[in-house]
């Protein structure tokens, strides 16, 4: 856990505009007992006692990924409740063994000196072009002399690191009933956002069960609802462990199109219900980070964490640079700002622990959107039934189907996969099929890991 924390931390720092302190995230953990909690502290619905009359509108931006566009809405009205302090602070406290500052304090002295911007960093900041300059606060940033920041360039965020020294000393507090929350929500409410003082005081991290399916004699672990991801992973697991033998390309595309098929109007309000996951896969079987972490003792943390494409919105004072949940069409298919204040927002985010034998084996997740359940199923399925190593299964070439359209990868096997829908071929592997992040530990006690090179993903040994 504590180095999950870390990690998660040096992210804000590093990979600033996919994540931060105004992002939400979900952690799913496995004790080496096989005893698991799923911590949920990602975005919520805001807008108690807010001014809707004086709602600002969102601020369309399109992103082009070379082969694939992609809408974003960004502004102070697309931003949610953030979670991440909370679920930093909520985690420490409830499995680390560390103090939380010696944690925090690394990430700090990183945002006051400076990280050099890798190539895939220099990419997204790139494709968020107009976002970062949508604000002299945000473009002060990443564009501090006008011209947007390249690869090599130091990112500097000294209100960051003040921050982070104040999460590591007093907790969340500050943030939520604080003086930063107070920060937050008059520089918002002045701007047409919705986020106010009681939906920051209001929120709170929640501890859920995981859903858990069968495949292949593993039991994968996944996020339960509000979260829609882990229910429509499940469905697809469920379905191809129907099959004989490992999967054909053709069985997998068509647990894709399921799945995608089964996002429906239904689906979307029933995830707010209780007991929807069990009913849910019941009837039916009978951006963005990720960070993996796995011990010698057997235990096990997955976490994801996203800032959406950011709104845009640093407030100054705070280091907090928020979300744009509420301008993420993949979180708002009945329109934007139909949500009731107070809900979590149904996100594809599935941090995910495999467990064989009933012992912690494989912690996974990706980033993504919505390609985050089609990067997830392939990596699975690599390394269970084709029994690749972690860094191979993360490196074979994907496919994704939503739409009627099916994007690949090249190399992927798409011959007959088409059904009669488009298919958009990529030139080369690209952030648009996520970032799949792996580690896994077997019983004689050796360590397996991969990173996934399309978002920069790495591995580290301790």
């Amino acid at each position: 856990m504590d180095a999950a924390l870390a990690a998660m931390v040096t992210s804000f720092v590093a990979e600033p505009l996919l994540t931060g302190l105004g992002a939400g995230g979900l952690m799913t953990v496995s004790q080496p007992d096989g005893t698991t909690v799923c911590l949920d502290f990602f975005v919520e619905s805001p807008g108690r006692d807010a001014d809707h009359s004086a709602r600002a509108e969102l601020l369309p931006w399109e992103v082009d990924f070379g082969d694939a566009t992609q809408v974003f809405n960004a502004g102070p009205a697309s931003a949610g409740i953030p979670g991440t302090i909370a679920g930093v602070a909520h985690a420490s406290e409830r499995f680390g063994r560390l103090p939380l500052a010696e944690l925090t304090t690394p990430a700090a002295q990183l945002a006051r000196e400076g990280v050099a911007l890798n190539a895939e960093q220099a990419y997204v900041v790139s494709l968020l072009d107009g976002i970062v300059r949508s604000t002299p606060e945000c473009a002060a940033i990443f564009a501090p002399d006008g011209d947007l920041l390249v690869e090599g360039d130091l990112v500097r965020q000294p209100e960051l690191a003040d921050a982070l020294d104040v999460l590591g000393s007093e907790g969340s507090s500050p943030f939520y009933t604080g003086r930063i929350a107070e920060l937050l929500a008059d520089w918002l409410g002045s701007r047409g956002g919705l986020v106010t003082a009681a939906d920051l005081a209001a929120y709170e991290v929640v501890e859920r069960k995981p859903i858990e399916v069968k495949y292949r004699g593993h039991t994968v672990l996944l996020t339960p609802p509000p979260s829609a991801g882990g229910a429509l992973i499940a469905l697809s697991l469920g379905r191809l462990n129907e099959a004989s033998g490992p999967p054909s390309a053709t069985q997998l595309a068509a647990a894709m199109r399921e799945s995608q098929g089964a996002r429906t109007v239904e689906f979307l309000d029933g995830l707010a219900e209780p007991g929807f996951a069990d009913s849910f896969l019941g009837a039916k079987l009978g951006s963005t980070t990720h960070i993996s972490t796995i011990d010698e003792d057997g235990m096990a943390c997955s976490v994801t964490c996203s800032n959406g494409s950011s709104s845009g919105v640093v407030v100054p004072g705070t280091g907090v640079h928020l979300n744009n949940m509420l301008g993420e069409q993949d979180l708002n298919p009945h329109g934007f700002h139909q949500h009731p204040i107070g809900r979590r927002l149904p996100s594809m985010m599935t941090p995910a622990v495999v467990l064989r034998d009933g012992r912690p084996w494989c912690a996974i997740g990706s980033a993504g959107s919505n390609r985050i359940r089609s990067a997830m199923l392939q990596t699975v399925i690599a390394a269970v039934d084709h029994g690749l190593g972690l860094q191979q299964a993360i490196e074979a070439p994907r496919i994704h189907w939503e739409d009627g359209v099916l994007y690949a990868e090249p190399g992927a096997d798409i011959d007959g996969l088409s059904g009669g829908d488009a298919i958009a071929e990529f030139r080369a592997a690209n952030l648009f099929f996520g970032g799949v992040q792996a580690v896994a530990r077997s019983h004689d006690g050796t360590f397996d890991g991969g990173g996934d090179p399309r978002r920069g993903g790495a591995v580290a040994w301790a």
